[in-house]
């Protein structure tokens, strides 16, 4: 669906320009769930003179996850045979068998015309060694990497015109509308509604690495204050 949209689909439609936006474009693909498709587009669409001059950039937020599958899975993936060796991978792990595997992230690294992460440290991270690139620190430091800081659409997100809250602020006002954005927090997750309440609020992926073992263990030392805690799990 992604390889079709840019051709089928009228994605940028505005006073100067409708339509779809054609064959010239750079696909950002993001962590393993993204990987096929440089080999997608590869093997399906360039070798049929589609998406000639197409680029993809490869992105990774969390190197841990990188779609590891038994090697027969190969096979499900209408890919041609000589893609094989991109995907093969042997690591000493026992799940999700033991031994020989498929990698989808190895595969779109290679397959990719250039690989980023979200930051010039984590870059440094993951070619330091095995540990920190989770066995595919060779594999990137053949391709290369590059680190972009992770940031916000400041305009979209600007609270003096954010749609998504609802009371707006500036500098000048954060103090009064503060506490009437909390209070709307408070009523839309079932809280006693109450703005003198300490709230306390954790958004991240319910994972050691992200610390919500820490969370859990602290959550428990604030049973009896009178403290609100909501945590969202992504």
């Amino acid at each position: 669906a992604a390889l079709e949209a840019p051709r089928v689909l009228n994605l940028n439609s505005n006073k100067y320009y409708s339509g779809p936006y054609g064959e010239d474009v750079v696909f950002i693909t993001n962590d393993w769930h993204t990987a096929l498709l440089p080999c997608y587009l590869k093997t399906m669409y360039k070798s049929q003179g589609i998406y000639k001059n197409a680029k993809v950039a490869f992105c990774i937020h969390n190197i841990a996850y990188q779609g590891r599958f038994v090697f027969s899975d190969f096979s499900l993936l209408n890919l041609p045979a000589q893609l094989k060796s991109f995907f093969d991978f042997m690591d000493g792990y026992l799940k999700p068998v033991k031994g020989r595997k498929i990698n989808w992230m190895k595969a779109a690294i290679l397959e990719s015309d250039r690989v980023l992460t979200v930051s010039p440290y984590y870059a440094q991270e993951l070619v330091s060694g095995e540990a920190k690139g989770v066995e595919l620190d060779n594999i990137i430091r053949k391709t290369g990497i590059t680190g972009i800081v992770n940031g916000m659409d400041v305009q979209e997100w600007n609270p003096s015109t954010d749609k998504h809250i609802d009371v707006t602020y500036d500098a000048t006002t954060v103090m009064d509308a503060k506490p009437l954005i909390k209070e709307t927090l408070q009523a839309a997750v079932g809280l006693p509604v109450d703005r003198d309440i300490p709230l306390i609020g954790s958004i991240g992926r319910l994972e050691e690495q992200k610390g919500s073992d820490i969370l859990a263990a602290a959550i428990p030392k604030f049973i009896g204050e009178n403290v609100q805690i909501v945590v969202l799990g992504t």
